[in-house]
């Protein structure tokens, strides 16, 4: 990633960079019973198309690559950023292994798997897929090229199966619910986490990365609770906007009627100086 651009880890992706936790959501997800965390080659994104944050993690087991994302905020990009990451993840592969791709040699490539866990405040469904197909510019019956990204709700009374068998999902859930607990009853957002890490602590529950990482985790929950709300800012822009928009069509076309500004108004319920200010 390039010297200038803003970059931050979450606590998600702290917890991934460990390989026994990383194996262990595979297993989750996979149903699957690797031992050996060894096993497990980390791989670092370095370019994806994320500028300001960097809430990913991606491995490679048994020729399979796994690219697993944190959201909390909803977002319907995820199998274009998806793609991208895997095609700089196979871009960096050919250029360390020195693989001629104008070879008449078939070569080899990891197999991938995308997958989402959200938990964000928005109401989502238990599991879904977004398609990369979905965000073409014109719809076709058989794409060329698909990406599918496998998204898993993991707040509390979601996907309850898969967090029984996964002490990292569980255990960022149980995390996360306790900060959220304590701020929406006007405790300030670093005593909020200072209370939800005691709460890991006296519970058990991830009490080894809780007690090395402490500060870490300090720092980076206060700049995701940073961007997340930059991004609520951001969605009531973009509504307040899209409202505008629509009402300056609206009285454009009522204007053409030969409408007046007090008869829009009414008709529209705001006062004669929005409408003013829009014409």
């Amino acid at each position: 990633m390039s010297k200038n651009r803003e970059y931050k880890s979450d606590v998600f992706s702290m917890l991934l960079e460990n390989k026994k936790y990383a194996l262990e959501v595979y297993n989750a997800l996979n149903d699957s019973n690797y031992q050996d965390p060894e096993e497990v080659k980390m791989i670092k994104l370095e370019k994806g198309v994320s500028l300001s944050i960097r809430n990913d993690a991606s491995f490679v087991i048994d020729m399979n690559i796994s690219f697993f994302e944190h959201q909390s905020t909803y977002n319907p990009n995820m199998p274009l950023r998806s793609m991208i990451y895997y095609v700089n993840a196979l871009e960096d592969w050919i250029q360390e292994n020195e693989i001629d791709i104008f070879s008449r040699k078939k070569i080899r490539i990891s197999t991938p798997h995308f997958v989402v866990f959200y938990n964000g405040a928005e109401k989502r469904p238990e599991y879904e897929e977004m398609n990369l197909s979905q965000l073409f510019a014109n719809t076709v019956e058989k794409p060329d090229i698909e990406v599918r990204c496998k998204v898993y709700n993991i707040n509390p009374n979601n996907n309850q199966e898969l967090k029984k068998k996964s002490e990292v999902l569980h255990g960022y859930t149980f995390f996360v619910e306790k900060v959220r607990y304590y701020k929406n009853r006007g405790i300030p957002l670093d005593d909020s986490v200072d209370r939800a890490i005691a709460d890991c602590i006296g519970n058990h529950i991830l009490e080894d990365f809780f007690l090395s990482r402490k500060d870490e985790v300090k720092k980076m929950t206060h700049l995701d609770y940073t961007w997340e709300k930059r991004e609520k800012m951001i969605r009531k822009e973009e509504y307040e906007q899209g409202g505008q928009d629509r009402d300056k069509k609206l009285i454009s076309k009522w204007m053409q009627k030969g409408r007046t500004v007090a008869e829009i108004a009414e008709m529209l319920e705001e006062s004669e100086e929005y409408v003013k200010s829009l014409m």
